[in-house]
């Protein structure tokens, strides 16, 4: 018996790195899974049927259950095809994992259209297409009279708070981000869920950020391999329970750590009051008073590389 026997999942992007170890581990716990990859190069160029087909087989040949996918999650018919391949397969659908992605890094000044339009396209709407589907079918359940308990688990990143050649897939995963909480509020009427991962972890396309290959490889001896993609699967499985209480949850996930983000924040003390509108003038004397003791950095900005350095050092502290 698994955690997730009877429940019905689809995992976008799931033929390498993270998604395939999500639904390796989603098949393990008992559900019934769809796996879909078109099987796109990191920048999302080409197609291969393959990985989809390859993960599957794993899962069948691990006793588990199926099926491949390899529809576009950027074309809303294909996001559709998606949702109507697990209801036609399993009779319903009940996790919707959104985990696709692709890189096309340059830095701002550099930037081309198209680098800009292919990445949003990807993240923002190969995360909204799906959901927009699985949501029109839970409602339906939930109108129906059904007792719904479905859940959406997005991915995002440590690069929603911004980094270096990154202007594209940083504002892709802020808006992941964005978009989770949104659907927390308008789906919770249906009986969904929706929270959202960023993960820390060694893939195709963390590795292809300067400064981290050096840092997640794996352990020369037998000990934790603390980048590995399956340490994030676990938080996947676990917000895709029937009875998960979380939703609107924004997750830093990686090696031995999990966490809640806070979000941005607004407190008492960080707020100046004025009379009526501020002048420039006051705000000239006054502002500079929010960068001292107890308030915000002037930058909340910090690199991956940086964050995975740290997270490095503390996950092996």
């Amino acid at each position: 018996m698994g955690l997730l026997d009877g429940r019905v999942c689809v995992v976008t992007g799931a033929g390498r790195g993270l998604g395939r170890e999500h639904a390796l581990l989603l098949a393990a716990e008992g559900a019934q899974v769809v796996v879909n990859d078109l099987g796109g190069a990191i920048d999302g160029s080409g197609e291969d049927a393959g990985p989809a087909h390859e993960v599957v087989d794993e899962i069948k040949a691990a006793g588990g259950e199926a099926i491949a996918n390899t529809d576009s999650v950027t074309s809303w018919a294909g996001a559709q095809q998606l949702v109507l391949d697990a209801i036609n397969a399993y009779g319903r659908l009940d996790v919707l994992v959104n985990n696709a992605g692709i890189l096309r890094d340059r830095s701002l000044v550099n930037l081309e259209e198209a680098e800009w339009d292919a990445v949003i396209e990807v993240h923002l709407k190969g995360h909204v297409a799906p959901t927009r589907w699985a949501a029109t079918h839970w409602r339906e359940r939930a109108k129906s009279g059904e007792k719904v308990q479905a859940s959406i688990i997005n991915t995002a990143s440590g690069a929603m708070l911004g980094n270096p050649g990154q202007t594209n897939y940083s504002a892709a995963k802020a808006g992941i981000a964005a978009m989770t909480l949104v659907e927390a509020m308008e789906l919770g009427r249906y009986g969904v869920r929706a929270n959202c991962l960023a993960p820390l972890a060694r893939t195709r396309l963390t590795l292809q950020t300067p400064g981290v290959g050096d840092l997640v490889g794996p352990p020369a001896d037998e000990s934790f391999d603390l980048f590995h993609p399956g340490n994030v699967s676990p938080l996947v499985a676990y917000l895709a329970t029937a009875d998960c209480p979380f939703t609107g949850g924004v997750f830093h996930v990686g090696g031995n750590e999990v966490g809640l983000y806070s979000g941005w924040s607004l407190s008492e003390e960080r707020i100046l009051t004025a009379a009526g509108r501020f002048s420039l003038a006051d705000l000239v004397n006054r502002a500079p008073a929010l960068l001292h003791e107890g308030a915000a950095p002037a930058s909340m900005a910090t690199s991956v590389a940086d964050t995975m350095a740290k997270f490095g050092r503390r996950g092996h502290g």
